[in-house]
């Protein structure tokens, strides 16, 4: 190890560049108790950005009372402008009025946000699963006549707090059905950290068999059990290019109590840089982005690889 880098031992049988789906502006900031100020998190966007980080989820187009966390999507998004070129910026919309929203301030890319198993459906969108697809088909259908990028995010792929482990077969008939409606990635979410990495092959390989190829999948991990590195290695072993991860490891799920941290970008990019897989992303200056933020927050990182290196500098 040589200037805060890990020693780079390249592995057979992974790609040669990985995309990192970066979720702690979105997904992670809307678990804080506090709201943080808009222009700290239009700051934390660019910072991401600048670290190298190519796709930047930014924000929610929910409504105000659901996440209150992330109600100034509209005063934040025209302080990304500059951003244009440099970074993607997807947004999450829940629903036609929110994709009106995004539309307005010019987004190009956005999410839907699914669920496998019925009961999530019903807390996290009062809906069932078929109820919440016949949401979406309008959604997709009009951002896909705007020639908008989609991705439709699929939770609890691997297991549900209230209904246990999660077939893959019932993953596998929810993931087609929202790719089927003209979605152009699908993220598969382990909403409560419980997958295992022969559970990873097991779906992905289900899925590749129902032609759903890894191409079109990215991975979206939490770290509840550890398990999230060996998870996303595993992917990436498949085939997967695309991994969900979050700045300083903030985030986990409002509606899943069970719900831990998401997996640290620092971590992940470590292991990548490790085994000589390209990312983009520079590490010295993506955890300075989120040492910063951790200040901001008034608490630690819990990334481990934030952690170690902050140590190390001090």
């Amino acid at each position: 190890m040589t200037d805060g880098l890990p020693m780079r031992v390249p592995a057979a049988g992974l790609p040669a560049r990985v995309r990192i789906h970066e979720v702690g502006a979105r997904d992670g900031l809307q678990n804080e108790k506090t709201v943080v100020p808009t222009e700290v998190k239009a700051e934390f966007i660019h910072r991401l950005a600048g670290a190298g980080l190519t796709t930047v989820e930014a924000t929610s187009f929910v409504r105000p009372e659901w996440v209150p966390q992330l109600a100034d999507a509209e005063a934040l998004f025209p302080l990304l402008h500059d951003l244009r070129g440099v970074a993607e910026l997807p947004v999450l919309v829940p629903n036609a009025r929110g994709l009106d929203r995004a539309l307005a301030l010019g987004a190009r890319r956005i999410a839907v946000f699914g669920s496998a198993t019925e009961t999530f459906a019903r807390r996290n969108l009062n809906r069932t699963v078929d109820e919440s697809l016949a949401m979406f088909e309008p959604v997709v259908a009009r951002a896909k006549e705007e020639e908008v990028h989609v991705r439709g995010y699929l939770s609890m792929c691997f297991g549900d707090p209230w209904e246990g482990a999660v077939p893959v077969r019932q993953v596998v008939k929810a993931a087609k059905a929202l790719l089927g409606l003209g979605c152009d990635e699908l993220s598969l979410g382990d909403t409560i950290g419980v997958a295992t990495p022969g559970h990873v092959l097991a779906l992905l390989t289900a899925l590749d068999e129902a032609g759903v190829p890894a191409s079109v999948i990215g991975v979206h991990f939490h770290d509840t059990y550890g398990q999230a590195l060996a998870n996303t290695l595993a992917a990436l072993q498949y085939g997967v290019t695309t991994v969900d991860a979050s700045a300083g490891g903030l985030g986990g799920c409002p509606y899943a109590k069970s719900a831990t941290g998401n997996l640290a970008t620092e971590d992940l990019v470590w292991m990548l840089d490790g085994l000589g897989v390209e990312t983009g992303v520079d590490l010295g200056r993506l955890t300075a982005t989120s040492a910063w933020m951790a200040e901001r927050l008034g608490r630690p990182s819990p990334s481990r690889t934030v952690r170690a290196l902050s140590h190390k500098e001090s």
